[in-house]
Formats: C-alpha cells, sequence, structure tokens
C-alpha cells in the first residue's frame, strides 16, 4: 500500500511539473509575441499582461483574479479562438441581469450540511459533490444562494483555456465584477501542492485577499497549477462527479471575441442543493 501512495505522489508530482512547464512556454512565447509586435511598430511600450486565471467579485467594482504569481495575473488573457465554435447545446436566451439581488452577510458557517448539489445549464446537469466539512463558509454561501435563486438564468462568463484550464460562473452580471453584497474569507481547503486536478469546484476571488470570496466559483476542465499568492490559495469547495464533458465541451469551442467568454455561450438555469 505504502509503495502503491508513494508512486501516485509522484505521478502527482510529475503530472504538476509538466504542466508548470507548459505555462512557462507559453509565457515566453507571449512574451516573444509582443516583443515582436512592438519592434515592427517602432514603438516602445510596458506591457501589463493580464494573465488571469479566474475572476470574481465580492460584491464591490473590483474585478479579482486567482493568479499564478502574487499581486499580478500570470497567464496570458485567453485570445479569440479560430476553432469553429459550432455549439452542440441549445444557445440560451437571456440578458445580463442588470440589478442583481443583494444580501446584506454571508450566512453562518458550518450553517449548511449539503453534501452534493446539480448545476443545470443550459447545456445540462453539472452533478457536485460538496465539502461542507472542509469549507464550510463556502458551502454555506453557495447553498444559500442556490436557495435564493441567485444563480438562476445568470451566464457563465469566463472561460480561460491556456496555462489553466477554467469556466467561471456565479456573476448575475456576467461582467466579472457582480456578487451578492458580501464576501468571506479566508481561504479554505486549498491544496498545499497548488494543482487543482479536472473536476475541480473553487471559490474565485480578489488576487492577494482571502476575504473577497463572493457568489463567483470556477469550475476546473483540464488539472491547472495555480500558484498561491499572499492570501493563499483558493477554497476549493467540491468537485464535479457527472457532466464534466459538457465543461469540457464549451471549453472546445474556445473564446469568444472578447477573449473572455467563451464562445459557446453556456447559462445556469438553476442550482439545487441536498
Amino acid at each position: 500500500m505504502a509503495t502503491g501512495k508513494r508512486e501516485r505522489d509522484e505521478e502527482r508530482r510529475r503530472r504538476a511539473a509538466e504542466l508548470r512547464r507548459r505555462q512557462e512556454q507559453e509565457a515566453a512565447r507571449q512574451r516573444r509575441k509582443r516583443l515582436l509586435l512592438a519592434v515592427g511598430g517602432g514603438v516602445l511600450a510596458v506591457a501589463l499582461v493580464v494573465l488571469v486565471a479566474v475572476t470574481v467579485t465580492g460584491g464591490d467594482d473590483d474585478e479579482q483574479a486567482a493568479s499564478p504569481t502574487p499581486s499580478a495575473s500570470a497567464l496570458p488573457s485567453s485570445s479569440p479562438s479560430a476553432v469553429p465554435a459550432d455549439n452542440p447545446c441549445p444557445v440560451p436566451e437571456q440578458d445580463a441581469v442588470t440589478d442583481p439581488p443583494s444580501f446584506d452577510a454571508a450566512p453562518e458557517p458550518g450553517s449548511s450540511d449539503a453534501t452534493s448539489a446539480v448545476i443545470a445549464t443550459s447545456c445540462g446537469d453539472i452533478t457536485v459533490e460538496l465539502y461542507p466539512a472542509e469549507a464550510p463558509q463556502a458551502v454555506a454561501s453557495f447553498d444559500f444562494l442556490a436557495g435564493e435563486g441567485y444563480f438562476d438564468g445568470t451566464a457563465c462568463h469566463r472561460l480561460v483555456t491556456s496555462g489553466i484550464y477554467v469556466l467561471q460562473c456565479g456573476d448575475p452580471t456576467a461582467t466579472g465584477t457582480g456578487g451578492p453584497g458580501y464576501t468571506f474569507g479566508p481561504v479554505e481547503n486549498a491544496p498545499a501542492d497548488d494543482l487543482y486536478p479536472a473536476g475541480t469546484l473553487a471559490m474565485a476571488r480578489v488576487g492577494g485577499d482571502g476575504d473577497s470570496n463572493g457568489s463567483q466559483f470556477f469550475l476546473v476542465y483540464e488539472d491547472s497549477p495555480i500558484p498561491s499568492d499572499e492570501a493563499g490559495g483558493y477554497t476549493v469547495f467540491g468537485r464535479v462527479t457527472e457532466g464534466l464533458d459538457i465543461v469540457q465541451t464549451i471549453a472546445e469551442g474556445g473564446n469568444a471575441a472578447d477573449g473572455t467568454a467563451p464562445a459557446r455561450p453556456i447559462s445556469i438555469e438553476g442550482v439545487t442543493t441536498q
């Protein structure tokens, strides 16, 4: 048994190292590309590279990020995909919510004992296991907002396809700055090795601020290394048990013209917990 565990640990470290190597190669490629563009245009510029892995709000107008380096994003913004975005799923018909519900305070940590949820989307159901013991704040908030219908009719507004691999949802305004009116923290149940396996369900937050968790969350569709910042890692409060293929189908379409939203739109129709 000990030998098997060592082998699994070695394989996990190998996969994490390979993912980080790919991330570094992509960052180097982006730097070379920017340099060539600057020289070709005869312009010397300081490029602020927004390498955003995951953005979220804590109820104010600050856009928040899960980033592989402290105080700065570490992944290039996704570019519009050249892959045809033919969507095998029905295209959702809804507008961003301009005046979403707002609540005075986060629910009491540990007030929910929900252990599973079904996220009904325009592309099918995504079933998740929840971790109320390991992430009592996040599960309590997610359960509360689901019961209030907060996620109903909301678009998943951000897809990251380079370096890390996540689909971000939970913002009724679909801007990356929306939130429920409250924030909570600190970070709970973050992986010690900074590796977020495919299927991970985690909270997005402002980079460097562990108390900025709100309503936005991300689904990891491919193993992703997301290094901790000064606030720690990112709260893992569940995992996908069924329907990860739905997220992967959306990811295959790449990004829309804005380089942020998925080219294959997907929205949450409702969330039920139990």
